[in-house]
């Protein structure tokens, strides 16, 4: 465990060190070149990106263009929109929470699979904050998991598929 001493002369070492990095400008990231493309991808460049800093809205696009619209990653687009659901609706964010509905939909989610999202949201924070609220200890946790897996995998491998 980290004293507050080694902390503290950590954290002035990354500073010092962070202090010669040089600052990247809206130039370096081509703010312009990442706006077009935006458009050129959804037709439009959303405020909320206008709203990103100019110096990182590259960077954010590639993030989001290379993981989220990505049809070659190794989620598909139901289940990527799914999942940005099923968090919308813990975080809790109003506007991730419609744009990932009808981002699911629009990737073949039925309304029973979006629901089924979110209901699976709210069981993991119920059983989350009894597991975390009540301490349960860790390890044993795990043993016990990994026992209920192995007896499951001794009866009949365990399917994702219905």
């Amino acid at each position: 465990m980290m004293t507050t001493q080694y902390a503290t002369a950590a954290a002035v070492a990354i500073a010092a060190t962070l202090a010669h990095v040089p600052a990247v400008s809206a130039d370096d990231a081509d703010a312009d070149a990442t706006y077009k493309d935006i458009e050129a991808t959804l037709g439009s460049v959303p405020s909320f990106f206008k709203a990103f800093p100019e110096s990182g809205i590259a960077g954010a696009w590639t993030e989001f263009k290379s993981i989220q619209l990505n049809p070659q990653s190794a989620l598909d687009g139901k289940t990527k929109e799914l999942m940005g659901l099923a968090v919308a609706a813990q975080i809790p964010c109003q506007y991730c929470i419609y744009f990932h509905t009808k981002a699911a939909i629009a990737n073949g989610a039925t309304e029973e699979e979006v629901r089924e999202a979110v209901a699976m949201a709210a069981i993991v924070r119920h059983w989350s904050t009894v597991l975390n609220g009540m301490q349960i200890d860790q390890a044993a946790f795990k043993q016990e998991m990994d026992a209920i897996f192995a007896r499951a995998a001794e009866k009949e491998p365990m399917s994702t598929t219905k």
